[in-house]
């Protein structure tokens, strides 16, 4: 009988203690979730527009300058799904891809652009994406023959100067 009233004793003071942590738990989750509520209205979410890259000179790397660059990086999932994109764009034109990073990632990315398109990898994209002042992938841009950036954006139909841009012969 005295084992009886030990386990039932025993179990409700189990009980007792696993409803304490269950109302601990609730507790800090409402205030956790009260936080997020807080930030998320003092901090809106601005989407990139890489305006600012518009005016900039390319870095001169080869003879002959590129009329549209790409700017990918092997962690964006966005940067895959957009490369053959640019790289039916690139078709008729002096095209230039710069993909940050490196590894069977980028040798993915260099695989889907194909023969036609010029690629820049590891420690000459890093600078390159610096000297731009690149911040986000994908960012396409529309280059004049002088190598100023004319139109920049985040997606390749962005650029409104792309159809007028003369093909490459």
């Amino acid at each position: 009988m005295n084992f009886l009233i030990a386990a039932v004793v025993l179990l409700g003071a189990l009980c007792l203690l696993n409803l304490l942590v269950t109302f601990a738990v609730l507790r800090r989750l409402r205030e956790h979730t009260a936080e997020l509520e807080s930030l998320a209205g003092r901090t809106p979410l601005m989407p990139y527009v890489p305006v600012a890259l518009i005016g900039r000179t390319l870095p001169a790397s080869g003879a002959v300058r590129p009329q549209l660059v790409a700017f990918f990086d092997v962690h964006c999932d966005t940067c895959h799904e957009r490369a053959p994109q640019f790289a039916v764009a690139a078709r008729s034109r002096t095209a230039l891809a710069v993909i940050s990073g490196d590894g069977r990632e980028a040798d993915d990315l260099v695989e889907i652009l194909g023969d036609g398109v010029s690629v820049i990898t590891a420690e000459a994209a890093e600078s390159m994406v610096r000297a731009l002042g690149v911040e986000a992938f994908p960012t396409f841009l529309r280059v004049s023959p002088e190598g100023t950036v004319l139109e920049a954006g985040t997606e390749l139909s962005e650029l409104k100067g792309l159809g007028e841009m003369a093909p490459v012969i």
